[in-house]
């Protein structure tokens, strides 16, 4: 069997370790010293210069963001990501307002946001696709223009970089998730970018309750701490994602080389800065996906459709608007197996059952 995923694991000694420092001090949460070092270190590997702050997943990083930008109203976003994007968008009450994507990166096309812009549009949620970074000079123009904030899900974008400088730095806050399916993962975790000093006070309150000390509150705040176990896992697997994204990198080229002749393939903004996260290719039809994937999955190759469906078809956010590219696109992508472990054979036999 050939999973989609599988998450990298670092040697168990080097784990262990971690795990005998956290019993010795019976330290288990709440900002203990393993969250603390790998606050430090994470920002220390990506070159990144800005306020970082770590949380249990990707998905209250989204929502921590939202609040601490203040934002109500009309949300404008992608409909091309996955479900927690637009979700957390209507769990903070807000309104998501879709805007179709570009054909040949699948992110949100900047000439279609101000035809989207209402009195009540307060910001805009934004994805960096499979960690292919968005047109951030021009949603900046657009956001500085309308007095927008925004925020980037850049959930995919681990190592990623955009003319020479982390994709992190863009946007009022960028969100990440460390979750196990990630290139970097401490099994579940998040984190949250900000250049802003404010933003970063903000979001460090709220991500603990808003606890000011034990008998004292700052304010509204939720409970989005993380554990010193999925520290030490971080701590352990960031000594290798150097080689992790080389690997990545050899095996993505490869598919590129194999298959780009063949299917459609992401466009890349800026390729020397590329994570090679995923490798989407995507098909003429829908019905072309789905026989191919029928002879990949009884052969037990397991891709996904991700992402599918297109978000604006959800049933708690579904209009009359078609956005055409979106919608053409969650019907047709699949993104194929990629994993540190996955051997060129093996990526020789998913080619050749696809292209059979």
């Amino acid at each position: 069997m050939i999973p989609v995923t599988k998450p990298f694991l670092p040697p168990k000694a080097e784990l262990y370790a971690l795990l005998d420092e956290v019993y010795d001090r019976n330290w288990l949460t709440n900002s203990g010293p393993l969250v603390n070092l790998l606050e430090s270190e994470i920002p220390k590997f990506l070159n990144y210069n800005g306020h970082f702050s770590y949380v249990n997943n990707g998905t209250i990083a989204i929502q921590i963001a939202i609040k601490a930008l203040e934002l109500t109203g009309d949300i404008i976003t992608t409909p091309f990501s996955y479900v927690a994007t637009t979700s957390s968008i209507v769990w903070e009450g807000c309104k998501p307002v879709f805007v179709d994507i570009e054909e040949g990166s699948c992110n949100i096309d900047p000439r279609k946001i101000e035809a989207a812009i209402t009195p009540t549009t307060t910001g805009i949620l934004a994805t960096h696709v499979y960690g292919n970074p968005c047109d951030v000079e021009a949603i900046a123009a657009i956001a500085k223009k309308h007095n927008l904030k925004v925020i980037y899900d850049a959930a995919h974008c681990f190592g990623t970089t955009y003319k020479g400088k982390s994709i992190f730095e863009y946007g009022d806050i960028s969100t990440t998730s460390f979750h196990a399916t990630k290139l970097f993962h401490t099994v579940e975790g998040g984190a949250l970018f900000t250049n802003t000093k404010a933003v970063a006070h903000k979001i460090n309150y709220m991500r603990n309750f808003g606890h000011n000390g034990q008998e004292d509150f700052w304010g509204i705040g939720i409970n989005g701490k993380n554990s010193e176990f999925h520290a030490a896992m971080g701590i352990a697997n960031l000594k290798h994602m150097g080689q992790v994204l080389e690997k990545r990198k050899a095996q993505w080229l490869l598919y590129r080389a194999q298959l780009g002749k063949h299917y459609d393939t992401l466009d890349l903004i800026d390729e020397t800065g590329f994570n090679y996260s995923y490798f989407p290719i995507f098909f003429k039809s829908e019905k072309d996906l789905l026989a191919k994937k029928k002879l990949l999955d009884d052969n037990h190759i397991y891709c996904r459709r991700y992402f599918y469906p297109s978000l604006n078809t959800l049933n708690y956010t579904k209009t009359d608007t078609i956005l055409e590219v979106s919608e053409q696109r969650s019907k047709t992508v699949l993104t194929l197996p990629l994993y540190d472990k996955l051997s060129e054979e093996n990526q020789f036999l998913i080619v050749k059952n696809i292209l059979s």
